[in-house]
């Protein structure tokens, strides 16, 4: 679930913490990094279970309008296009997102049902849902069709529901927008009377590996890393360059010189759209520039041992 553009964020986020607290306690920020991690799989678990909610209300405010329907002796039958809808099914009776929701001890959506509440009563507002509703031959597609728009266009972009997460955990701000997009994709592998497989946290163990070694490289050599930014950036003071910046131009070297399975190429683009993300309006410009006098550097010192074709 977590790319590597992600992974790295999480570094960065750990070594900045280090520099601002001045800690020499390297497993407590290496636990940092771990709980971060594992909070951006809690976060895809809060929001598959929202789906599995607002399914739910659907459900009970189906089940009551019929009732009342019936007591009065009108003969119409609401559309059940939205409590039938097959993915939304199979998510609900999903084994693997009740047991990962058991393992962790969470309940998300159980005390605050106004947000699950709100949610439904805008989908039920909008047009497509009007539109999928009336459809007289549902399937699989226009289920998925119908998730996806109501997922992209009416969840996601809500700002109470963004609030909402952000107070319980504010790193979450930086998880939704891949949470979004795994949610996605997540929704597009469920498949009607097959079992729901989760994303995995990581593609595989190196992901994993190469997170707390970005770390540990980065910290250990971090004087050495700083002292080389000075000798290259004649008008700048060390003081006057963003601490995001430096911690970005530190981490960048580190893959340089001891990820010698990473492209160099990789490396400079990885942190000039983290910079674009994170740090000041110039700032990519600045981290390219820093970067590319530091390549010519470790090129002439003969410093750079990357392996396999294509690498430089």
């Amino acid at each position: 679930m977590l790319t590597r553009r992600q992974l790295r964020i999480k570094v960065m986020q750990a070594v900045f913490s280090f520099q601002r607290q001045n800690t020499d306690d390297l497993k407590d920020l290496e636990k940092f990094i771990n709980t971060s991690m594992t909070q951006s799989y809690t976060l895809f678990l809060y929001m598959a279970q929202l789906l599995v909610k607002i399914h739910e209300e659907a459900v009970e405010r189906h089940g009551k309008k019929q009732r009342r329907l019936l007591s009065s002796n009108v003969e119409e039958n609401p559309s059940r296009h939205f409590i039938d809808n097959k993915i939304l099914l199979q998510l609900r009776e999903s084994e693997a997102l009740k047991d990962a929701l058991q393992q962790r001890d969470l309940d998300p959506w159980h005390l605050d049902s106004k947000y699950v509440e709100n949610l439904y009563f805008k989908i039920q507002e909008s047009k497509t849902f009007v539109v999928y509703s009336m459809d007289e031959e549902p399937s699989l597609k226009k289920d998925l069709k119908f998730l996806t728009y109501i997922y992209e266009d009416i969840i996601a972009p809500s700002d109470e529901l963004l609030d909402y997460l952000e107070d319980i955990n504010i790193t979450w701000t930086d998880d939704f927008p891949l949470v979004n997009s795994t949610m996605i994709q997540f929704m597009r592998k469920i498949k009607p009377l097959k079992e729901v497989v989760l994303p995995p946290l990581f593609k595989d163990q190196e992901d994993a590996k190469f997170t707390m070694n970005l770390f540990r490289k980065t910290l250990l050599n971090i004087n050495e890393l700083s002292a080389r930014i000075e000798g290259k950036t004649p008008n700048w003071d060390k003081e006057r360059i963003a601490q995001i910046d430096m911690v970005l131009i530190m981490m960048a070297q580190a893959e340089f010189l001891y990820f010698s399975d990473i492209p160099v190429k990789v490396t400079i683009n990885e942190y000039l759209e983290i910079a674009k993300d994170y740090s000041t309006p110039k700032s990519a410009n600045f981290i390219n520039g820093i970067l590319d006098n530091l390549l010519k550097e470790f090129e002439k010192n003969d410093q750079l041992h990357k392996m396999g074709r294509g690498l430089m």
